[in-house]
């Protein structure tokens, strides 16, 4: 009997001891990677994203002296989670689904995307087919019930978080119940519907505009915007804290120069199709607005929240606030 504790015992220290070991390789394996999955969010289908990104990356591939494999999901949890569990390693993110990989995947922002324009910024739209009778945000409140509309990804910051503050919350619209029908799609599918007329309005985005102008001109032109939200902050890139300093180095260097030296003209044409005019610095800070919006989001709700106890909902509202507080000072040491 004490013998076969004994092996239990000794079974039971080696598995823990593999466990512990197994924790411990992660950041080895990341530190001598030979390999990168670089994880692109799901605006499109990942054929057309695989088109659009190839050329860049086949060159980031030979600058910084890996393997980089292309990493698509079928929704923007899908990155995040790959993230999250080491499958990727490097993303290109939006800024919704880029908190999410900071606060649970060990993620980090080391560069943003620059328009083709040269700003470092984009903006959410409400598209509806030219035929529509909507043409304004009021519009679309007053006839809510008549409208079959089309939503973003929950992780996209142009297709969710931001028209869920400034069009749904701000206009205290529940847009679960508003609407005659709400469906979610990504950005593309959600282009293509209000095209064809089988979503009523969808949301949209300035940067997914312009590509389609280039490769979709006549669906743009049956296309009617009703709605520009304010500034976005660009796109940003993320790589989990745990890649290698010298990888970080390789992939940052690489991405701060694409398009700027000896072959700017050449480059700059590979990352028009993303589309893209090149790349800056960035770190997590760019994402305290996104930070605030949320949590905006979040307070309104509790307001109008009538089921919930008085003093749980004070207290929850106070936290939000305190929190907003902290952000702002955050932002203001930031400029």
């Amino acid at each position: 009997m004490t013998n076969r504790i004994s092996r239990r015992a000794a079974s039971c220290l080696l598995a823990a001891a593999t466990v512990s070991l197994a924790g411990l390789a992660t950041p080895a394996m990341a530190q001598n990677a030979k390999e990168i999955n670089f994880g692109i969010i799901a605006t499109d289908s990942s054929g057309a994203l695989k088109k659009n990104w190839e050329a860049f990356l086949s060159d980031m591939e030979k600058s910084v002296g890996v393997k980089i494999h292309p990493f698509f999901a079928t929704d923007y949890a899908g990155i995040i989670e790959g993230m999250r569990f080491n499958k990727v390693q490097v993303g290109y993110f939006g800024n919704k689904s880029a908190m999410e990989a900071v606060d649970r995947s060990e993620g980090e922002i080391f560069a943003k995307l620059i328009r083709v324009d040269g700003s470092e910024g984009y903006n959410s739209l409400l598209i509806t087919h030219k035929d529509s009778p909507y043409k304004s945000v009021d519009d679309v409140i007053k006839h809510s019930k008549d409208i079959n509309f089309g939503i973003g990804d929950p992780n996209s910051t142009s297709g969710f978080l931001v028209p869920s503050y400034y069009v749904f919350a701000k206009n205290n619209l529940n847009p679960k119940t508003a609407f005659k029908t709400i469906r979610g799609a990504n950005h593309i599918s959600n282009f293509m519907a209000a095209a064809n007329k089988q979503v009523d309005v969808a949301t949209f985005n300035t940067e997914e505009y312009e590509k389609m102008e280039q490769t979709q001109p006549a669906l743009v032109k049956s296309i009617r915007v009703i709605w520009t939200s304010p500034l976005i902050p660009a796109d940003p890139f993320v790589w989990r804290k745990d890649l290698s300093a010298d990888l970080k180095t390789k992939i940052k260097s690489f991405m701060l120069s694409y398009g700027k030296g000896a072959n700017a003209a050449e480059q700059k044409e590979k990352i028009l199709r993303i589309p893209a005019g090149g790349f800056a610095a960035s770190t997590d800070d760019q994402l305290i607005p996104i930070r605030q919006l949320a949590l905006y989001s979040a307070m309104i709700k509790l307001e109008n929240d009538v089921n919930m106890d008085a003093a749980e909902k004070s207290k929850k509202i106070n936290d939000i606030k305190m929190k907003l507080d902290e952000l702002g000072q955050k932002l203001a040491l930031a400029k």
